[in-house]
């Protein structure tokens, strides 16, 4: 299915996606809106992320990131010369014109709650604003401005904050609130170079949680040890490096539309991979993010 959206996707000429821009974000408001609407949205585990069409699931986060991205990039192809202008004010009317628009999609986000896809939201967006050529100094402030804000939701909830207590210190309850972390960890470790080969994963059996999907890159260092790992790692740099040189060849060519699109994927192809693993070997705290085209959900493998 998602061979077939691709080839849909491949046939739409790029000018139709950056007209499309302001529906696109329309639907993804939309979109997020539906799913906290009772009777609408499907409730997992204590989220609020999923439409049911049926049989079928779709997580409306997984489709709103896409169609926020395309928005970013249209506007940085309409408004980047005011966010390089000299003018503070224009170029700071600029910059704060697309972070309203992110901090709606943030607040619905939230109240799922997400806060894995704010988090890779919100980067990949910066990331495409600084790749604009912003102001630095603004930049800098807008940086310092948003990671004060995440740092504050992280603390205000309480499951957050077990979630980051745990994640310092995970052994202290390996039971409890460190159990998924412990277990992540075990697996990687019974991996060591070569793995215990493929299927033979013993941790996906019976005790590692979400095995299929947040943490499906530590069954694979268990089953491929080390060496698939690397391999692994070296596939997601070549989608993130194919991603910039297109990006990089379309903004040479004056393409600005498609430049900051490809290199907003790129983005978030990159950075939502690097959360995951970051997760997966306790460098960053439980998050429920996908590893890209990799992990098991409908919506994510098709959206990506």
């Amino acid at each position: 299915l998602g061979l077939l959206a691709a080839g849909v996707v491949f046939q739409i000429p790029m000018a139709r996606w950056r007209r499309a821009s302001p529906l696109l974000l329309l639907a993804a408001i939309g979109l997020l809106v539906l799913v906290l609407v009772p009777g609408i949205g499907k409730e997992v585990n204590g989220s609020r992320r999923w439409i049911g069409f049926g049989p079928i699931n779709i997580q409306a986060s997984e489709i709103a990131k896409l169609f926020a991205l395309v928005y970013i990039a249209s506007y940085l192809k309409r408004h980047g010369e005011e966010l390089r202008t000299a003018n503070f004010r224009t170029s700071a009317l600029a910059l704060f014109r697309p972070m309203v628009v992110l901090g709606v999609l943030a607040v619905l986000l939230l109240l799922e709650p997400d806060f894995g896809s704010v988090i890779v939201l919100m980067a990949t967006a910066l990331g495409m604003v600084f790749l604009a050529g912003v102001n630095l100094w603004q930049f800098g402030v807008l940086q310092v401005g948003t990671v004060a804000v995440m740092a504050a939701l992280l603390w205000s909830s309480p499951l957050r904050r077990a979630r980051m207590i745990s994640f310092l210190d995970p052994w202290a309850n390996p039971e409890t609130t460190g159990y998924q972390l412990v277990h992540s960890l075990i697996a990687i470790g019974r991996g060591e170079l070569f793995g215990v080969g493929l299927g033979e994963s013993v941790e996906k059996l019976f005790y590692l949680p979400e095995a299929y999907t947040d943490f499906l890159f530590a069954v694979l260092a268990e089953e491929l040890g080390l060496v698939g790992v690397l391999l692994i790692i070296i596939l997601f740099m070549t989608v993130v490096r194919r991603a910039f040189v297109i990006g990089r060849r379309a903004e040479r060519l004056d393409l600005k539309f498609s430049a900051w699109l490809a290199y907003g994927i790129g983005l978030w192809f990159g950075i939502q991979a690097l959360f995951n693993m970051g997760v997966n070997m306790g460098v960053l705290p439980t998050k429920g993010l996908t590893l890209p085209l990799m992990s098991y959900g409908g919506s994510s493998v098709m959206t990506m």
